[in-house]
């Protein structure tokens, strides 16, 4: 063969051999390319890359930066890389990708070791070969559900494609705060923030090295590896990681030995729902006027925020110690001592716990109210389900977890026999506000969101009884009476509209027919001094009078308000009594300081609204008339029994046949409302001593005050009342009054 075919031969030769070795190396970048450019299906734009977007959790946050819970779709929270502590990165890069640092989004040696080890050789323990980026980008753009072998190819290298796209547009650092952002951790926990709160009561910073390996060690099932349903897996899942980290020395083998040995501690978990954590109620009743808010609140791109996906920060005036401190105290005084006492009180009464003058008819009408009104019968009637079916599933046990305030029981009973024992709970409302600022800084709506859904705080009205009494005596007030004017403790009638009349009366005969001071007339609630004052006043201006306070309920004008009957919420009168430790200006209680959007951007703040309600000098002389209800009245039992020295105003009250007992105490930072009651308002104790507001709202206050003058860290005053700037126009001291009023042109025997 000569050279010339020799060498054409050798041409040939290096030809194919340069086709065979780039024509791979073409249809992958081919491959590649069509991958980029979407021919096998959408792949996230560059817009998308660079604001990587997924539904954040609104947090809501006390005035103390305490994070009181969230509104979310997904309970996810973002962080920084900043905010994590190091044993979470050195966990995760032991466990997930230790060589994170030296490749660019797709790593080469972990795909061969795939390849041979893992597929060829069948060895499952080789690992995997998926980067943090990669997974990064699995969560980001999430898979489409059920692909064929052929798809779950093509959405490797798509996810590959997209890994090295974050890869040169995010640092290292960047990428692992957003991977451990987007991962699920179970329990209703998205993202490391959300996990360190759920699992361990903390945050990502603050993490030990034992709680961050037993987390990242979750990533890999997180309901495989559940600490709480798990606990033996978890705890040697956990161990493996801890192991990686010795591994690559970012423990000592000593460590190991140790943290190896740690027991599992879930004392701390807690799912994070609506109904965990503070303040329950009042975040429920922020989620709906939020919800409100926003459908008028506009994002720069023109889209309306969204509490459940834009991760906005609701900084609210709740005070975390004080709320805790009122929880603890309803707890303490309804769970501990009213409520046995309850059901001590009611025990062998065949109509328990409606009173006697509730017939069997009216009753049975309650039960029946009360079964309509419940998920079971509505949710059945969707169903389509006859109602003779639906009335005898509620006479068939079944298994159930009910309340009691020593924990949640599993038992068995009849959805009837359930409704039973619910009417035999009391309940609680309490707000707590500052009343020169409106700040609200407690709210108590009930005894636990998941099995009592009704607010006594916000959403639901109750007989106010004698707490009424006070707007009457503001009129006088405003009239230029004294706390010690006299005024007849004699009967006093009315003529009703219809004809009728109506002669209101005492609980006692004490001191019946003489000339008795205002300020022992509200001290001791007395009925016939409420009905002079309202003979004297007219209920129109009572109400005049009270709207300017801030209560908006409907009220009719009728004599009988002088006693107490109108229904009105614990928020309405927290708010109208603060006018009188805010020299008479009413000031509407605010819930929110402001809002910001997740990169702390202000969107809104808020400013209470405020009027003058009344003088200073008449709020400070209603002032006197309150502390002489503590001093020497209702409200005594806060000297002699709970040990109070300190300056208190207050009114209690008691409505007809025990059904509602309401304490309001004022000191000159701090107003507090306290409602106590059945849900049902027939269920009540069947003796005053027992259901008044002296026994059952007054110890609250009580209990929640006790715990606040106690914390150091609250600046509570102790102090009197500040004098109005002005010298009083009447005498105060009823040891220097003269009285010089002529009462036959104050009171008329004439009917009304």
């Amino acid at each position: 063969m000569s050279k010339k075919q020799d060498n054409k031969k050798l041409k040939k030769y290096i030809k194919r051999f340069w086709i065979i070795f780039f024509t791979p190396i073409i249809l992958v970048f081919l491959l590649f390319f069509s991958i980029n450019i979407g021919l096998f299906g959408p792949m996230p734009s560059f817009e998308e890359l660079e604001n990587t977007r997924s539904n954040l959790a609104s947090e809501v946050y006390s005035a103390d930066s305490v994070l009181l819970g969230t509104y979310y779709i997904d309970n996810r929270t973002n962080i920084n890389y900043d905010d994590l502590s190091p044993e979470v990165v050195n966990a995760l890069l032991s466990a997930e990708d230790i060589r994170f640092h030296y490749h660019s989004g797709v790593d080469i040696r972990s795909v061969f070791r795939v390849l041979f080890r893992t597929i060829i050789a069948g060895q499952q323990s080789a690992g995997g070969g998926s980067t943090i980026s990669q997974q990064l980008a699995k969560n980001l753009f999430p898979r489409q559900e059920d692909p064929s072998t052929l798809q779950i190819g093509i959405i490797k290298l798509k996810e590959w494609v997209t890994a090295i796209k974050l890869e040169r547009n995010y640092t290292k650092e960047e990428l692992i705060a957003m991977y451990l952002n987007t991962v699920d951790f179970g329990s209703h926990s998205f993202g490391i923030k959300a996990a360190s709160n759920t699992y361990f009561n903390t945050t990502p910073d603050s993490l030990q090295t034992e709680e961050a390996a037993l987390l990242i060690g979750m990533l890999k099932a997180p309901s495989w590896y559940h600490p709480v349903r798990n606990p033996d897996r978890a705890f040697s899942r956990r161990n493996v990681v801890l192991r990686q980290m010795a591994r690559y020395n970012y423990i000592e083998p000593h460590e190991y030995d140790s943290l190896s040995t740690i027991d599992i501690d879930m004392s701390k978990f807690q799912i994070q729902d609506q109904h965990s954590g503070l303040a329950t109620y009042l975040r429920e009743y922020l989620r709906r006027e939020l919800v409100e808010w926003s459908k008028n609140r506009y994002k720069p791109d023109g889209t309306q925020y969204d509490i459940y996906r834009d991760g906005l920060k609701i900084y609210t005036t709740i005070d975390s110690r004080k709320q805790k401190y009122a929880e603890e105290a309803v707890r303490e005084h309804l769970g501990e001592y009213l409520q046995p006492l309850f059901f001590e009180h009611w025990e062998g009464f065949p109509n328990a716990p409606f009173g006697w003058d509730l017939s069997p008819a009216q009753i049975e009408r309650n039960y029946m109210l009360s079964i309509r009104r419940s998920d079971r019968y509505i949710n059945m009637r969707r169903e389509g389900i006859p109602e003779d079916s639906i009335m005898k599933s509620f006479d068939k046990p079944v298994n159930m977890k009910v309340f009691s305030w020593d924990g949640d029981i599993d038992t068995v009973m009849t959805p009837m026999d359930s409704i039973k024992y619910y009417k035999h709970f009391l309940n609680a409302g309490l707000m707590a506000m500052d009343p020169h600022t409106g700040n609200v800084r407690a709210y108590v709506g009930g005894n636990d969101s998941r099995y009592f859904k009704f607010d006594h705080v916000t959403s639901i009205r109750r007989q106010v009884g004698s707490t009424f009494k006070p707007f009457l005596y503001t009129l006088a007030m405003q009239e230029g009476e004294s706390p010690c004017t006299k005024v007849p403790n004699t009967p006093v009638t009315f003529r009703l509209e219809d004809g009728s009349k109506w002669t209101p009366k005492n609980a006692t005969d004490a001191r019946e027919g003489e000339m008795v001071t205002l300020k022992w007339g509200l001290a001791n609630s007395v009925n016939t001094i409420s009905a002079f004052l309202m003979k004297r006043y007219n209920p129109q201006a009572v109400i005049n009078l009270i709207r300017r306070m801030g209560i908006e309920s409907h009220i009719d004008p009728v004599p009988a308000i002088a006693l107490g009957t109108p229904d009105l919420s614990v928020y309405e009168m927290t708010g109208a009594m603060s006018a009188y430790a805010n020299k008479g200006f009413y000031i509407e209680p605010n819930f929110i300081t402001h809002i910001t959007d997740n990169n702390d951007n202000l969107i809104e703040s808020f400013v209470p609204y405020q009027k003058e309600a009344m003088s200073e000098q008449t709020a400070y002389l209603m002032l006197e008339l309150l502390k002489n209800v503590v001093d020497e009245g209702t409200g005594r039992r806060l000297r002699h029994r709970y040990e109070f020295e300190n300056t208190i105003a207050g009114k209690t009250g008691t409505t007809q046949r025990n059904a509602d007992g309401w304490f309001v105490g004022i000191t000159p930072d701090l107003v507090t409302g306290i409602w106590v009651g059945c849900e049902d308002r027939g269920a009540r104790f069947r003796e005053m001593s027992l259901g008044q507001g002296a026994n059952t709202a007054l110890p609250v206050w009580a209990k929640f005050m006790k715990k606040v003058y106690e914390d150091d860290n609250l600046d509570i005053s102790k102090d009197d009342f500040e004098k109005p700037a002005q010298p009083l126009s009447v005498e105060i001291d009823c040891s220097e009054y003269e009285q010089t009023e002529d009462f036959d042109d104050v009171f008329s025997p004439d009917i009304f």
